[in-house]
């Protein structure tokens, strides 16, 4: 059960990131949102929450760590995919 909550909130974490990045993205590009979310969420989070002292519980800075997580993972991409190759 708890894997299935990780994953839902790293999807809603995601789609977060998108919605705060702007309307570049024409809508919430769920693939996008569940992969940056996830990655985000473990990054970020992880992170943030060893930095804090809160160890591997959920905490409201491993919370806010995965949503910057999955804002930097959905920035990262965005600007990846924009460019276009020199041939």
């Amino acid at each position: 059960m708890l894997i299935i909550a990780i994953l839902v909130f790293g999807m809603v974490a995601g789609g977060l990131a998108q919605l705060l990045l702007g309307k570049r993205l024409q809508g919430v590009n769920w693939p996008l949102a569940f992969v940056a979310g996830v990655i985000g969420s473990l990054l970020g989070g992880l992170l943030i929450s060893l930095l804090a002292g809160d160890g591997i519980e959920l905490r409201p800075s491993g919370i806010i760590g995965s949503i910057v997580g999955a804002i930097i993972i959905t920035a990262g991409y965005t600007a990846m995919s924009g460019r276009t190759s020199a041939k």
